[in-house]
């Protein structure tokens, strides 16, 4: 060979005489090949010192071995919420048992919803983990359209038919307003997610519905929106205060927005749970440890990407299989700030 350069799949097939295919059957273990033609390319590949890569064994396979993680936010968002760092461990580790690379995609601005599409388009993964979808997203749209393999975290509505893996929001959100009532407190409100999310409307379903199921009137002036970030909660609580300053409890959507209000409590003078009780949703590493520890609901967010994951590997192994939508249970995790 002419200097240093690493041996290809054409050199390895002119090499035993053979047509690049079947060298990629060798490598990919098919059994489409002859005892005598896997003989010459087994020999050629340990003369050349030939290490087979991804895109050898996809020309039989039609497969890039690599699936994307879609996350439409901000590095800042990435980083702050502890949500996004338990999904990534959660796919990583499923992928981690296969051949599977991960490439995680930050989708902010149009030029980096083209570069996804390109990508999509051009089948440079074989397919597609989609988190944090809004109602105006039109990324699971297009996924869709191109027949590319895609799972969700969430659904976009209850008419959703891609597949996904979601968490018991609303259940969830019943169970923790629940509680708040059931121990004496009177007027709980709430700060949402975003309302364009489901997870947003299904946690502020279960505010309503634990109302409803205790027979205590659940006004409008106690709801707030947020958007799960730390500063929103700080923003809903002083908003919440000023209009109704009699409020005994806040159930926020999110452990970061829990966090947030926390802070703005105690800046005004409030006590937590004496004065006002507190619950957030996830049950993140922050909740261990504020002042004092958050009572929350416990969702399996690094179960929720491995399951997500393992969907995802079954729809690309299996075209045309049924679309699987599943829900996580939760549980309410009892603390001192309630």
């Amino acid at each position: 060979m002419a200097g240093n350069r690493r041996p290809t799949i054409k050199t390895v097939a002119a090499r035993a005489g053979v047509g690049r295919t079947t060298v990629s059957r060798v490598v990919n273990g098919s059994d489409l090949v002859s005892a005598d033609a896997r003989a010459r390319v087994l020999a050629a590949i340990k003369e050349l010192n030939y290490v087979p890569n991804s895109v050898a064994r996809g020309l039989v396979t039609n497969r890039t071995n690599a699936v994307a993680l879609v996350i439409p936010e901000s590095e800042s968002r990435l980083g702050s919420e502890p949500f996004f760092a338990a999904m990534i461990r959660g796919v990583s580790g499923a992928l981690a048992e296969t051949r599977t690379q991960l490439q995680l995609m930050l989708v902010r601005d149009q030029a980096e919803r083209d570069q996804l599409t390109e990508s999509v388009a051009t089948r440079r993964v074989d397919g597609v983990l989609l988190v944090s979808v809004h109602a105006d997203d039109r990324l699971p749209g297009i996924l869709e359209e191109m027949g590319l393999p895609t799972v969700l975290a969430g659904r976009r509505d209850e008419r959703e038919r891609l597949s996904y893996v979601d968490s018991d929001n609303a259940g969830g959100a019943t169970e923790a307003v629940r509680h708040l009532l059931r121990s004496g407190r009177t007027r709980v409100a709430t700060i949402t997610g975003p309302l364009d999310m489901d997870v947003g409307r299904s946690r502020l379903a279960g505010w309503r519905a634990a109302h409803a199921e205790a027979g205590v009137p659940a006004p409008e002036v106690l709801v707030e929106n947020g958007d799960f970030t730390e500063e929103g909660g700080c923003r809903a609580v002083r908003s919440l205060l000023e209009r109704a300053p009699d409020l005994d409890a806040v159930f926020a959507a999110s452990d970061l927005m829990a966090v947030g209000a926390l802070a703005e409590l105690r800046r005004q003078g409030r006590r937590v749970p004496d004065d006002i009780a507190v619950v957030g949703f996830e049950d993140s590493v922050l909740a261990r440890h504020t002042n004092p520890p958050l009572t929350t609901v416990r969702q399996p967010v690094e179960e929720l990407g491995r399951t997500m994951a393992r969907i995802l590997l079954t729809e690309i192994a299996e075209p045309g299989a049924s679309r699987q939508q599943t829900t996580l249970p939760t549980e309410l995790v009892v603390r001192e700030s309630s």
